[in-house]
């Protein structure tokens, strides 16, 4: 993780990498570390940007190396087949210090194991997403950040209760190092207005507008949802 920690800090545009801990895909439960990269640029210069992470110790698996776009899009869809129970808690890191490395490695630590989807992922947001001002769209995070997702999956019902646990209490143990605020699609049903009002930062108030204009009666409200002003 310091080492993914090194690699992002000097990416270009057409090279994303995320960080991500889960079980192995072979099933076995193994808990592994894995570097996601997607790299939209001519492959001579996707293989030399790509080159560290490739040659960075002694990989369990590497299957970096040209694809068509819609493999990338499909890659990680056998972690979450149609079924699959699901609850996830996400923010921005404020810092990515080794303490936060730490505490991130503890929790997956505590990971009740089970299927490939679950875990913790870290995606970098960088490049020409920050080079918007923050009203420009509705998505007002526009640094060069890190968004931490966690993820609990599971198949069995009667497992929930301690699966949500997992992540409520990794969430809570990451919180020293997170920032106001994260991606609004990764909040889950349980999260309040208040964290809506978050996702949407400064742009908040003029988004209520919008939506006492256009949709007062807020018909609209099967997703995170924004409430009309008063």
């Amino acid at each position: 993780m310091r080492f993914y920690r090194d690699v992002i800090a000097s990416v270009p545009d057409e090279l994303t990498v995320y960080m991500v801990m889960t079980p192995s895909p072979d099933g076995s439960g193994t808990k592994v570390a894995a570097l996601a990269a997607c790299h939209c640029g001519p492959a001579s210069d996707g293989e030399a940007a790509l080159r560290p992470p490739k040659n960075f110790g002694s990989p369990v698996m590497d299957v970096m190396g040209p694809m068509p776009y819609h493999q990338i899009n499909g890659m990680l869809d056998m972690g979450f087949p149609r079924g699959a129970l699901n609850y996830w808690k996400s923010r921005f890191l404020a810092k990515f210090t080794d303490d936060a490395i730490d505490t991130m490695v503890e929790c997956f630590a505590d990971y009740p194991g089970g299927m490939h989807g679950g875990g913790m992922v870290l995606e970098h947001v960088h490049g020409a997403a920050t080079r918007r001002s923050v009203d420009a769209t509705a998505f007002p995070f526009r640094d060069d950040a890190l968004s931490l997702l966690i993820l609990a999956e599971w198949e069995d019902p009667s497992d929930s209760d301690r699966r949500i646990a997992w992540a409520r209490e990794a969430y809570t143990r990451m919180e020293p190092f997170m920032a106001a605020g994260g991606y609004v699609n990764y909040l889950d049903d349980d999260e309040v207005e208040g964290a809506v009002a978050a996702a949407y930062g400064p742009n908040y108030q003029r988004l209520r507008a919008l939506k006492s204009k256009y949709d007062p009666a807020n018909l609209f409200h099967l997703h995170q949802n924004i409430m009309p002003s008063p």
